[in-house]
């Protein structure tokens, strides 16, 4: 039984310190948001403006994708240290960018369910009116986006070491900031529309924009869809920070023939990421903390799961040989060992 301490073999499951400042720009957004989602909606209403009712009931989308991203930010934090969590609670963060993502598809259908409706019976519209609602709209959004956008150059600010800045972004303040500019976009489109009624008579801008603005969105959706969704199946094999991890093992191993013959790694944290890895080797000394020091050159691995096969266990009717087929990745195969006792010769 041990009986020394083994605190010194424990660490902490939480891998990703979170956004404090990216938690606060949502929850403000969220509210500026719905304040301006209930004038535009009663505006459209009142006005007989389809471009405008559907950046209101677009708008509403947003507060309540935004209110799911606020509440990710929230429950992570907040079950930070629950054990229960194996990786940590950055995920939650991830469900809620994927949730966000889901809505904005489903209110760009009902977007463009809404303009060829319009489309086919039209009404008059109030376009004066609806144009002094649409830039409001429009000025709230630049302001959301700049709060939002100031959260995320914080983010930035406060990570230094970064080997693939690309996949480092919070993809739920993303999630948000994609609520925001699609809005944005709607509301320019919904001026351009009204403007174009009011001056030029083409009352069917107002609905043929609205379907543009629904297309646009849903495709905005669709990747941030993919991206939520590579982090929550685990489907990032091909990021390169696994040929990096298997390269740096076999670097540290070359002369021992250590080679990597099963390896898992998936994300853990906006810039973290855990490994599972199996190893086959000649080095009868060779010990897991060597393999991490191997790995250590990459700060982005925050855990790793070391397993180590000696060749030597294998000593009996079969022996591996490891080869590399056609420049591909290294094997191990298992082969008669001609010295065991009972081989046949």
């Amino acid at each position: 039984m041990h009986t020394q301490d083994l605190s010194a073999w424990h660490h902490d499951h939480s891998f990703d310190k979170g956004n404090i400042a990216a938690e606060r720009g949502t929850r403000a957004v969220m509210w500026i948001t719905a304040a301006m989602m209930m004038v535009e909606i009663a505006a459209g209403w009142g006005y007989n403006s389809m471009a405008l009712l559907a950046d209101g009931l677009h708008m509403s989308s947003h507060a309540v994708a935004i209110g799911l991203s606020a509440f990710a930010y929230a429950a992570a934090r907040r079950h930070s240290a629950d054990r229960r969590f194996a990786f940590g609670t950055w995920k939650i963060e991830v469900l809620g960018g994927f949730a966000s993502a889901m809505l904005l598809v489903a209110f760009a259908a009902l977007m463009l369910a809404g303009s060829v409706e319009r489309l086919i019976n039209p009404a008059p519209i109030h376009y004066e009116d609806a144009i002094v609602i649409a830039a409001l709209g429009l000025l709230v959004n630049l302001v959301c986006a700049f709060i939002l956008g100031a959260a995320h150059h914080g983010e930035h600010g406060e990570r230094h070491d970064h080997h693939h800045p690309g996949h480092h972004h919070d993809l739920n303040l993303r999630s948000a900031y994609v609520h925001v500019v699609a809005d944005a976009a709607t509301s320019v489109l919904a001026i351009v529309a009204l403007a174009g009624g009011l001056h030029y008579g083409l009352a069917w801008l107002d609905p043929a924009t609205g379907m543009v603005g629904a297309v646009v969105v849903a495709l905005w959706a669709k990747r941030l869809i993919a991206d939520t969704g590579k982090v929550l199946l685990d489907c990032e094999m091909d990021h390169p920070i696994v040929d990096e991890t298997r390269a740096a093992i076999e670097e540290g191993g070359r002369e021992s023939q250590t080679r990597v013959v099963d390896l898992h790694v998936w994300r853990v944290g906006k810039a973290s990421y855990s490994c599972a890895v199996s190893l086959l080797t000649h080095d009868g000394t060779l010990t897991p903390e060597q393999v991490r020091a191997w790995l250590s050159q990459h700060g982005e691995i925050a855990h790793s799961t070391i397993e180590i096969h000696q060749c030597g266990d294998t000593a009996g009717r079969h022996a591996p040989q490891i080869h590399r087929p056609h420049g591909g990745p290294w094997q191990a195969t298992l082969v008669p060992n001609s010295s065991a006792p009972g081989a046949a010769n």
